[in-house]
C-alpha cells in the first residue's frame, strides 16, 4: 500500500445551483485515483470576502487521505493539479480574483507539511493555505472536521482560530445551513 497524507480541501460556490455544484465536487474528489474520503463538514452560508456586490457563498470542507507522492511537494502539486482539473470540469471559468464562481477548491492543509512551491504557471502553492487562518469561511468547515488540528506554522488550533475570527467578523459572517453534502 502506498503512503497517504491527510489533506483538507475547502469548497465554495456562489453561482448557479451551489448545493449541486458542491455535491458534484465532493463525489468527484472521492472518485480521484487513490483517494479516500474521510469526512465532509456541514454546509455554511458565508458573506463574500474581497469583492462586494456578489451573492453569498456556500462553503464546506472535506478530509481526504491522498497519495503522498515521492515527496511532499510532488504530492501536494499532484493534488492541486487534480483540484484545478475538477474545477474546470465542473464549469469554473477564470475570472476576477475573489469574484463570483461556480466552484472553488482550495488545498488548505497537506499532512504536516509546510510548503511554498512555485508552480509551472508561475503562481505559488503555499500550504497550509496562506489565508485560511484569517478566513472564517475556511475555518468554520475545517473546525467541523479537525477542531484540534494545529496546521504547520499556526500558533493555534483550528477551533481557536475559528473563535478568534468569529470575534473579528461576527458570527453572522458564517451560518450553518440545513443543506447536506454526501459522505
Amino acid at each position: 500500500m502506498s503512503k497517504r497524507v491527510r489533506a483538507y480541501i475547502g469548497l465554495g460556490a456562489n453561482l448557479g445551483n451551489t448545493q449541486a455544484s458542491l455535491q458534484h465536487a465532493v463525489r468527484a474528489l472521492a472518485a480521484l485515483p487513490g483517494v479516500r474520503l474521510r469526512g465532509v463538514s456541514r454546509l455554511y452560508r458565508t458573506r463574500p470576502v474581497g469583492v462586494s456586490g456578489q451573492p453569498d457563498f456556500l462553503n464546506a470542507a472535506v478530509a481526504l487521505d491522498v497519495p503522498a507522492g515521492a515527496d511532499p511537494a510532488t504530492g501536494a502539486l499532484a493534488l492541486l493539479h487534480a483540484l484545478k482539473a475538477l474545477e474546470r470540469a465542473l464549469g469554473r471559468i477564470p475570472g476576477e480574483r475573489w469574484g463570483p464562481r461556480v466552484i472553488d477548491l482550495d488545498l488548505l492543509v497537506f499532512g504536516r507539511h509546510r510548503l511554498n512551491i512555485q508552480r509551472l504557471d508561475g503562481e505559488w502553492l503555499e500550504v497550509p493555505h496562506r489565508q485560511a487562518h484569517e478566513r472564517l469561511f475556511a475555518l468554520a468547515p475545517l473546525a467541523d472536521l479537525a477542531p484540534r488540528l494545529r496546521p504547520p506554522g499556526w500558533a493555534e488550533t483550528v477551533a481557536t482560530a475559528r473563535r478568534r475570527q468569529e470575534r473579528i467578523e461576527g458570527q453572522a459572517a458564517v451560518l450553518p445551513t440545513n443543506l447536506e453534502l454526501p459522505l
